[in-house]
């Protein structure tokens, strides 16, 4: 399908798409066009080795690289993948975990922390030889890195608050999330052997 071929609308959901994550919640209208032109979009972008990963339920849409098998000559790497650390993606499990926590509980489809919330079920899993002001101060670093990487969004207000990204579900998945227990206690295995 060449650029021509595409609806109109299919242009900037593309170019949005490209940026980084589409939200229904930050972007209504392109949001809407993005489900009227998806077939458009998904072919658009699979000619350049991407695909469109859309979870409606949720309102997030996001391009990920195509998971090609067998083929001879696979096109360059278009999304970049970025390492995320111990510390990022251990505090990625926590907030994925307190997700799954209030889904499990229904009610508000928003998951809101202040920064005390995040630092007091992170810092046990940080080394006992910090201080405890160094631990928070880590934290903080880590907190600014999810809200680069989207993961979460700071809220306006008096009080340092934040809510949590539901993409978080598409970085962690259920399966992975079942073996969470075990993954928490090797977090903590790896926190007291820092220390």
């Amino acid at each position: 399908m060449s650029g021509l071929d595409l609806p109109p609308q299919a242009g900037p959901v593309i170019v949005h798409l490209c940026k980084g994550v589409l939200y229904a919640d930050q972007h209504a209208l392109l949001w809407r066009d993005l489900l009227n032109v998806k077939a458009a979009v998904r072919d658009y972008v699979g000619v350049i080795g991407l695909e469109i990963f859309i979870d409606e339920a949720e309102g997030y849409a996001f391009l990920r690289q195509h998971a090609a098998e067998g083929e001879e000559a696979p096109l360059p790497r278009l999304v970049q993948r970025r390492p995320l650390g111990y510390a990022i993606s251990l505090m990625c499990v926590l907030l994925r975990k307190k997700l799954a926590e209030q889904d499990t509980a229904g009610g508000a489809t928003r998951l809101v922390l202040t920064r005390s919330e995040i630092v007091a079920m992170s810092s046990v899993f940080f080394k006992e030889t910090d201080n405890e002001a160094r631990i928070v101060e880590r934290i903080d670093q880590h907190i600014s890195r999810l809200e680069e990487y989207g993961f979460l969004r700071r809220l306006k207000g008096p009080e340092q608050a934040f809510e949590v990204r539901r993409i978080l579900k598409a970085l962690v998945d259920a399966s992975w999330l079942a073996d969470l227990d075990e993954k928490l206690k090797e977090y903590r295995a790896h926190a007291s052997n820092l220390a």
